[in-house]
C-alpha cells in the first residue's frame, strides 16, 4: 500500500459520526429599509450604487463613473445602459478579452445583508468578464421598487437560486481587493477595479 493510500484509509476510517442537516429555517435578519442596507454596504466594500427610474437615468449614471475616460474597450450586454464598442462573443479565446476596461453585464438580484449580486453566464459568452475586465457594471432590474431586485439575507437568497439544476454562478460583493498585506485595503488587487450596481426599471416609467 502506497503512502497516499494509508493516508487516504485512515482519513476514512476517522470520519465523524453522521448528523441530520440542521436545515435552513431561522430567525434570518431582516432590514427595514434592504436598499439603503445595500447601499451602505456596497459603499463600505468599495462599491457604489446608482438607483435609477429610467434608462436615461442609468447611462447618465455610468457616463458620470469617476474613471469614466479609462473606459476605452466596452464590452456590454446591457445596452439600455450604456452600448459596447467591441462585441466579447466574437473572440473565441477568453484571453483575448485581457485588454477590456469596462463590462456592462447583468445580475440576477441582489443581497441586502451583504450587497453581493448573484449572477450566472446565462447569454454570456465569457464567464471571464466578470473577473478579467477593469471596469464592472452589474445591473438589477425592479418591478415597482428598488427592493423588488433584493432579499434580506442570504438564506433567502440560496432559497430564490434552488439546488435543482447545475451550472455556473457565484455571488459578487465589490471590486476585487485584499488586505493580506500589513492589513492594508488594497482595490483591484485580482481583478476588476471598480463595480457599480445600477437599479433600474423592467420598463420605461407610463410604459407599463
Amino acid at each position: 500500500m502506497s503512502s497516499r493510500d494509508t493516508i487516504l484509509l485512515k482519513a476514512r476510517m476517522n470520519q465523524p459520526a453522521a448528523a441530520p442537516h440542521p436545515g435552513t429555517g431561522g430567525d434570518w435578519q431582516r432590514f427595514e429599509d434592504p436598499v439603503r442596507q445595500f447601499q451602505e454596504t456596497l459603499e463600505a466594500v468599495g462599491g457604489r450604487l446608482a438607483i435609477c427610474e429610467s434608462r436615461a437615468d442609468a447611462a447618465a449614471a455610468l457616463e458620470d463613473h469617476p474613471q469614466r475616460e479609462q473606459f476605452g474597450k466596452i464590452v456590454s450586454h446591457c445596452p439600455e445602459v450604456m452600448a459596447g464598442n467591441f462585441d466579447g462573443a466574437a473572440v473565441a479565446r477568453p484571453h483575448e478579452l485581457a485588454d477590456v476596461d469596462l463590462a456592462v453585464l447583468p445580475g440576477e438580484f441582489g443581497v441586502a445583508e451583504n450587497a453581493a449580486v448573484w449572477v450566472t453566464d446565462g447569454g454570456l459568452p465569457h464567464r471571464s468578464l466578470y473577473f478579467i475586465t477593469q471596469h464592472l457594471c452589474l445591473t438589477l432590474k425592479y418591478t415597482t421598487h428598488p427592493a423588488d431586485a433584493l432579499v434580506h439575507n442570504l438564506a433567502e437568497a440560496y432559497e430564490r437560486i434552488g439546488l435543482e439544476g447545475t451550472g455556473f454562478g457565484l455571488f459578487i460583493s465589490g471590486p476585487s481587493k485584499t488586505a493580506d498585506i500589513e492589513q492594508s485595503l488594497v482595490i483591484g488587487a485580482h481583478g476588476p477595479r471598480s463595480l457599480t450596481v445600477v437599479m433600474l426599471p423592467r420598463q420605461e416609467p407610463g410604459n407599463r
